[in-house]
């Protein structure tokens, strides 16, 4: 049986050269043979002479130019089905792509051509081709068989060709399949970012040209990660299928949104007038993934921060401009979730420290150079110290002793705040045998650490046991403080991991209150022991009526429920005597000590005791 041919077409000689040597280099070219022309017209000549599997056609060539040639070809009955594919490096915009398209081309290739993607591209058709002359071979074999046998092998015929017909279509299935998946994002259809990189590369030559603003919008959905640990990937992916309807709802019908990956997506507007029609359409899409979502049969709430660069004022490059974006993005996340900023040059110093300090945390466990400080907690009545807070210090190399508010969100941010949340538990049950180890006069201080949200999805309870095991220290010795605010964002797992805990006979406490609006029955569902009364209310004690009275509420639920009270940031005589009247049960703050390192915190209890 012949071998399938493959013709190329290219008037000039070291290109024809170059793709008549990659074909020949292909571990398939065995398989088939390759004819070459000149021109146009010689290629008439061969089509008229040979029957080709596929056609590579240069598009710029003198005299008869490859879309006159393909329109000639395809018009003879012999080669009306050739697959031809243009190759061309002049012709490589959009227009001259569908022109190419419009001429009956199968694809439409940008030199200099990739070795494998032309082999992979040239073998479907060389693969057909062969199909189509085993198949032409077999009629003719049944064509001089018996009689007797026609039915029977007409019968088998009608098989083969069906078999032959399903592969053929399930090969064009998979190649429009892997087509779509070089330019779309497999979960939500949208565009991907490489498809996005090169439509905002044409998109930014057109606004140059025309003089025109084009927007760009970076958008990241809030709370992702949370509604995705929460209630699981599928339903994950489920809500960003969701929102991407609700983007493609939001926006004209010419503008381009995209999927980067995870929850971030990038919308393209050209031909906007203004920097407030950017903010308009930005307004447009809060408003419209702002309303519930239904996920498996769950409403859920999230929203989108925007940052927006315009062309060219804050990029001339399709880099720049997508890392002005992408920066503004993250300004608007830090600034308050859910909103809109533009880009602006001060950004990029921010930035800047920002990745550094974020890149130097990522080294500060593995130097050493995180320390635990304590801040006694006292009781009320009696002035003895009941137990010391452990607050996280960072001895940052370059910029001094650094608070744990001054670092921990960018800990969130980079994930480094569960393997920190670790050290921290280890580090204070350490201490805890230290001062069990110092002997009888010592006494038992309970060490309270503050625990963040991802620590909940992290096996805290075994983290908890394994640094009690560690150190033979009794839970006892150990209190956990949870803010209020972060319990409520999920209560059911935050109820289910601390009941495990306080199961185990650590005392858990809740930090802060008063600023989360937890409602009465949260509270009753949790298994916690202390209220922890926020220091905004503590500290306009004795100022007015209204400042005392919520104090006494606090501590009169508290009661209710049976939960001890801490009053944080008590700095005033007048203040401890105010609690004291109310009923407080402890009080925190630098009337009686700031936060101490260890040996400083055990010499300062030893002189209250003293005295």
């Amino acid at each position: 049986m012949q071998k399938p041919k493959v013709l190329v077409v290219n008037d000039h000689a070291a290109s024809l050269f170059a793709l008549q040597t990659i074909l020949l280099n292909s571990p398939q070219s065995h398989e088939y043979e390759v004819l070459t022309a000149t021109s146009g017209t010689e290629a008439l000549r061969q089509v008229l002479a040979h029957k080709f599997a596929v056609i590579l056609l240069d598009v710029s060539m003198p005299g008869m130019d490859g879309f006159e040639t393909a329109e000639l070809i395809h018009s003879h009955p012999m080669s009306a089905t050739v697959p031809i594919i243009f190759i061309t490096a002049y012709y490589a915009d959009e227009m001259n792509r569908m022109k190419g398209f419009s001429h009956g081309a199968a694809d439409y290739l940008i030199t200099p051509v990739i070795p494998e993607v032309l082999h992979a591209k040239v073998s479907v058709f060389i693969e057909l081709e062969r199909k189509n002359m085993l198949l032409e071979k077999q009629k003719g074999e049944l064509a001089v068989l018996n009689k007797n046998l026609q039915v029977q092998q007409m019968e088998k015929l009608k098989r083969v060709n069906a078999a032959l017909e399903a592969e053929i279509a399930e090969r064009r299935q998979a190649e429009e399949r892997a087509q779509a998946l070089a330019t779309r994002d497999s979960l939500t259809g949208l565009l991907n970012r490489r498809s996005l990189t090169e439509q905002l590369e044409h998109a930014a030559v057109r606004a140059a040209r025309q003089q025109e603003h084009l927007a760009l919008l970076f958008l990241d959905m809030d709370k992702f990660k949370s509604i995705n640990d929460t209630y699981g990937h599928d339903a994950g992916d489920d809500l960003l299928v969701q929102m991407a309807t609700r983007l493609r709802s939001a926006v004209r019908e010419a503008d381009i949104v995209a999927r980067l990956g995870g929850d971030e997506f990038v919308i393209l507007m050209e031909g906007l007038p203004s920097y407030a029609a950017a903010a308009q359409v930005a307004k447009k899409i809060l408003a419209a993934t702002a309303k519930p979502f239904n996920v498996q049969s769950q409403q859920v709430r999230t929203s989108v921060s925007v940052g927006i660069a315009m062309f060219p004022d804050d990029g001339q490059t399709v880099q720049d401009l997508m890392r002005s974006a992408d920066l503004a993005m993250y300004h608007a996340k830090q600034e308050r979730r859910g909103s809109i900023q533009f880009f602006h040059p001060e950004l990029n110093a921010r930035l800047i420290e920002r990745r550094q300090l974020e890149h130097e945390l990522e080294q500060a466990l593995e130097n050493e150079e995180f320390e635990l400080y304590y801040q006694p907690k006292v009781d009320v009545r009696s002035g003895r110290v009941a137990g010391v807070e452990a607050l996280l210090r960072w001895h940052h190399p370059r910029l001094g002793v650094l608070s744990g508010g001054q670092f921990m969100p960018a800990a969130v941010e980079t994930g480094q705040v569960v393997p920190i949340g670790e050290w921290v538990i280890a580090q204070a049950c350490a201490q805890a045998r230290a001062w069990q180890d110092a002997g009888a006069h010592f006494p038992h201080l309970p060490i309270a650490v503050n625990i963040a949200i991802p620590q909940l999805y992290a096996n805290l309870p075994e983290v908890i046991y394994r640094a009690l095991r560690k150190y033979q220290i009794a839970p006892s010795w150990l209190q956990l403080e949870i803010t209020e605010s972060l319990v409520i964002r999920d209560v059911e797992k935050a109820t289910s991991v601390l009941q495990e805990i306080s199961e185990s006979g650590i005392t858990i406490a809740i930090d802060d209150f008063g600023t989360g609006y937890s409602s009465l029955s949260v509270l009753k569902s949790l298994p916690i022991d202390i209220l922890k009364i926020d220091q905004s209310f503590v500290r306009d004690l004795g100022k007015g009526a209204g400042d005392n009275a919520i104090v006494a509420a606090v501590v009169n639920m508290a009661r209710a429920l049976a939960l001890r009270v801490v009053a944080e940031g008590v700095e005033t005589e007048e203040q401890l005597a105010i609690l004291r009247d109310l009923g407080c049960d402890e009080h925190q703050g630098y009337l009686f000590s700031k936060p101490l390192p260890a040996a400083a915190l055990g010499e300062h209890v030893m002189q209250a005791i003293r005295a």
